[in-house]
Order: C-alpha cells, then sequence, then structure tokens
C-alpha cells in the first residue's frame, strides 16, 4: 500500500521526490496520521490533491491528518549520514574509513557519493546498504560507488599502544561521634561518605542526619503483621535511602528517632532492578564530627591518549557562509571551548528520581581562539533499552540496533574527558540537562568534571528578544540550519551560535 501511495503521490510536481516519514495511528480517537517529506516547494492545490490520493487508501472509519515537512539536505549532512551508516552497519569497514575518505556530490535527482576503502570484497552490499537508508531518510535518488583507497607502504604508522595509570579512589570516610547504643554496644569508630557508597557490600556503616523516617508493615506467610521502617539520612555529601526490618526488642526505640536526630547505621546493599538497594542491618544513635567539611574525592587522572573515538579535524563551511559579521572579539584568544549536546534514553537526570537515563549519543565540537577546528561524535551504547514509548526514536532517529553495536559510556566517557580537559563547557541547556549526565557518568568512572560551563541558553535570554530561546529558534534567528535532536547536529548550531552571542556580548559572561 505505500507504494501505491506514493507511485499517486509523486505524480504532483512539488511531491515528485516525497517519501513518507511516518503513518501514526490513534485507535482511541479514530484518526490517522500521516507525514510525507519533500524536498521541493509545493503548493496549495498540490497538497490538496496529494490529501485526496491518501485518503483513498485510509477506510473511511478514520479521519486523516496528512502533515507535509519539507526537508532539503546538503552534501555535509549526507556524508555525515553516510559515515555513522558505516558505523551501524560496518564496524570493520568503519575502523579504516576516516572523514576524507567519503565524497558526496549534488545532482539534478539526489546525490551521488564515493567510498574509498582497501577492499572492494563487500562493495556492492555496502553501496546497496548505504542507498536503501539513504532513501529512507531523505527525498531524491543516492548513487554510490566503493573506490579503492591506495596506501604506500612507508605512510603505514603502527602505534605504540598507551598504557593508562592504574586507578582506584579510596572511599573517603569520617570518624563516628557521639555514639549512643540502640541496638548494640559495639561502636563504629568511622563511617562511609554517602556519596561514596555506590558499590555492593554486605556490612558498610554510614551515619548522617535522618530528613524523613515512616514506619510501614508487611505480612508474613503464617499471616503476622510485622513493621519495617524507611529512613532516609543526609551526611552532607549524599542522600541514602535506607529499608530497616526492625527487631521485636528495639522497635520502640526505633520509633522514637525524629527528624533532625543523627544515627548511625551498619547496612547491606544489593543491586535490585539494575540499581542498588540499601538495607539497614543494625541502628544506634551517632553523629559527624562538628563542624565537618567533606575532603575532595581523588580524581582519575585524564587520560594520555584516546583509546576508542578519536577527535576529527572539523572541515566545513567556513562561518562567513553563515554570518555576516566575521570580526571576533579579542577575548576569543587564547581560549578553547567544548560545545556539546547528548541525545539520552530519557529526561531523568538524577538517581533520586528514578533510574539515572542512559547517554545513547555524544556530540562536540572545539572553539578555539572563535573558530571550530575539532569534532567529537560517536554513538553511545547505554547498556540498556531505548524506550520506544517516550518518542527517543521518533525524536532523534537512533534505534536500538544503532547504539547496540556502539561503544560504550565507560569506553566513550575518557575519551570525552580528553577532548574536554582544559576547555571550557559550552551547551544548550547543558546546565539543566546535558551537564548532570556527563557529571554522573564521569564521577561513576572516577573522572572530575566539575568545570565551568557556559549556558546559550541563558546567553540569549539575556541577549535576543525572542519569542522562545529553544535551539532551533535561537539557530534560525541567526540563520543556522541543522538537523535538529541529533547530538552532533545540535552541538554544531550551538557552537555557531556560542560565536554568534559572544560578538554581541563582546565578552564572556562571568558565571
Amino acid at each position: 500500500m505505500v507504494d501505491d501511495i506514493l507511485s499517486q503521490v509523486r505524480r504532483l510536481d512539488g511531491l515528485k521526490n516525497a517519501i513518507i516519514g511516518g503513518v501514526e495511528l490513534e485507535q482511541a480517537a479514530n484518526a490517522v496520521t500521516v507525514r510525507l517529506v519533500t524536498d521541493l516547494a509545493y503548493s496549495h492545490e498540490e497538497y490538496l490533491a496529494a490529501y485526496d490520493s491518501v485518503r483513498h487508501y485510509v477506510p473511511e472509519c478514520f479521519s486523516l491528518d496528512l502533515k507535509i515537512s519539507k526537508l532539503t539536505p546538503d552534501c555535509d549532512m549526507i556524508k555525515r549520514r553516510i559515515l555513522a551508516l558505516i558505523g551501524e552497519n560496518f564496524p570493520a569497514l568503519a575502523s579504516v574509513t576516516e572523514d576524507g575518505d567519503v565524497t558526496v556530490s549534488k545532482t539534478d535527482e539526489g546525490f551521488s557519493f564515493e567510498v574509498a576503502t582497501f577492499s572492494g570484497s563487500r562493495a556492492d552490499d555496502v553501496i546497496r546498504t548505504l542507498e536503501n537508508s539513504l532513501k529512507k531518510t531523505y527525498c531524491g535518488t543516492f548513487c554510490g560507488k566503493v573506490v579503492k583507497k591506495n596506501i604506500k607502504a612507508e605512510d603505514i604508522t603502527v602505534e605504540e599502544k598507551v598504557e593508562e595509570e592504574s586507578f582506584e579512589a579510596p572511599a573517603r570516610t569520617f570518624p563516628v561521634e557521639n555514639f549512643t547504643p540502640i541496638e548494640s554496644a559495639d561502636a563504629p569508630t568511622r563511617a562511609l561518605y554517602i556519596s561514596d557508597f555506590n558499590f555492593v557490600s554486605e556490612n558498610a556503616v554510614v551515619c548522617g542526619t535522618v530528613i524523613d523516617i515512616q514506619e510501614r508493615s508487611y505480612t508474613r506467610s503464617n499471616g503476622e503483621e510485622k513493621p519495617y521502617f524507611n529512613i532516609t539520612i543526609t551526611d552532607g555529601t549524599g542522600n541514602l535511602r535506607l529499608t530497616y526490618f526492625s527487631r521485636k526488642k528495639s522497635v520502640d526505640k526505633i520509633r522514637e528517632i525524629k527528624q533532625g536526630e543523627s544515627i548511625v547505621c551498619s547496612c547491606r546493599s544489593e543491586v535490585h532492578g539494575g540499581m542498588l538497594r540499601y538495607t539497614a542491618t543494625m541502628i544506634n544513635y551517632g553523629s559527624r564530627p562538628e563542624n565537618f567539611v567533606p575532603e575532595k574525592r581523588k580524581a582519575r587522572p585524564v587520560p594520555k591518549a584516546y583509546h576508542t573515538i578519536f577527535p576529527e579535524k572539523y572541515v566545513g563551511y567556513t562561518q562567513t557562509d553563515f554570518f555576516t559579521d566575521t570580526t571576533l572579539p579579542e577575548c576569543f584568544k587564547g581560549t578553547s571551548f567544548v560545545v556539546f549536546d547528548l541525545e539520552t534514553t530519557g529526561l531523568c537526570t538524577t538517581p533520586v528520581a528514578g533510574e539515572m537515563d542512559g547517554i545513547i549519543e555524544i556530540g562536540a565540537y572545539k572553539v578555539i581562539d572563535g573558530e571550530i577546528r575539532e569534532k567529537f561524535s560517536t554513538f553511545v551504547n547505554p547498556e540498556r533499552a531505548v524506550p520506544l514509548e517516550d518518542r527517543i526514536v521518533e525524536l532523534t532517529g537512533i534505534t536500538q540496533e544503532m547504539v547496540n553495536s556502539a561503544p560504550s559510556y565507560k569506553d566513550v566517557l575518557p575519551d570525552f574527558v580528553k577532548f574536554a580537559d582544559g576547555s571550557v563547557l559550552v551547551g544548550h541547556n547543558a546546565a539543566g540537562f546535558d551537564i548532570k549526565f556527563i557529571d554522573f557518568y564521569c564521577r561513576e568512572l572516577g573522572y572530575d568534571v566539575s568545570t565551568r560551563v557556559i549556558d546559550t541558553l541563558f546567553l540569549s535570554q539575556k541577549l535576543l528578544r525572542l519569542s522562545n530561546n529553544k535551539l532551533n529558534t535561537v539557530a534560525e534567528h541567526f540563520g543556522v540550519t541543522f538537523n535538529h535532536h541529533r547530538a552532533e547536529d545540535d552541538a554544531l548550531a550551538t557552537a555557531k551560535i556560542f560565536i554568534e552571542l559572544i560578538k554581541l556580548k563582546k565578552s564572556f559572561p562571568d558565571y
């Protein structure tokens, strides 16, 4: 039926290259939404004709909403998509394919492209996959071929593997004071920082002020009802929620514990449903030292070399193609910024609100002396399912198959830390969203990314008078075109916007 619909729609001049972007069925409302994508201008009459053609294939009991969007890709966009497709479908080829190995040119009907590689044994398979995938995403025709990449023996260099320093951050502890027994006369001498308690343990000691304590009950198999407690404590480094199954001899004393009092708990931690669950085994009174100031956690050193994701020199349109003012403020001299963006499995930025969502794509560009010089881009395996119900696939186009073959965040983030070392981080809504993911997962790996972050969302709110300050709105204001909701494209657009905002401000923000 899809081919029949397209054969009808493509009879119209403005829709002759159209593709179906999606079909949505809402049974409760008896409604069907059909999305068409075209790369040509179309008239209102052609829209009405297309509506009639599509309406013919939709049952009369359903209403029809036909949406037509215009997408005009450029050679750079197609090239980046080809490189991504090679990475998704041909890992071995991707390992020897560089940015300069793919060339794209515009034709009257679409695009032609060449992929230079050492071997052509799978050339037909590679080209067929690339052509079919591009046709599903963009309008027009695509014709590609594999060409042989020649290399001289004297040009081959063998890089020595760089061994990184072994590192293990010691768990931080503080002395327990003012011990008063409730269940045990054995006073623990030291307690673990709550922020460091992110591992499985059978017997750990934590100490903190009670934020919340609630009594619950459960029914045993013999019908007996037993009390238990949910207790949340803080030690100034983090919060911890404990479950405590009380003993008969001490339950009344546990009930006397109030918010604001300080307790010391022996507890165990175990993985349950992909998250750590904490259970107190012994509770007594005890407190942190007076005027307790947490010591800074020892951080893993910045990697000496890249191991998984290697930055590429940025080659694209010169900035004069996009902006009329080419004069850069003096403040740019001698500066380095890394403008970044993430795509994630969801919007949860803190484990307190539920399971922390995962990173599925990182895009970053390095701006040196006011010019975009390098890029860092990769899909990331979040080691969990990409939730289709949250419209992640619809928004980003990133599927489970794409991330399954991608490197883990445990391999990607060390390279990102090296890429960002010595630079100020920049992002759009980065302070409220992206940096929280970077900080959480980097801390999990032992890295400290507590660096200055410039947020172009805040900058645009101060400097521009727009109806809203969403990335696509600010980009449109500066004439920046991009493929929204993909980290690499969003990061590049943000880098260009950042440069323009600083041109207006003529100085960097002081936050």
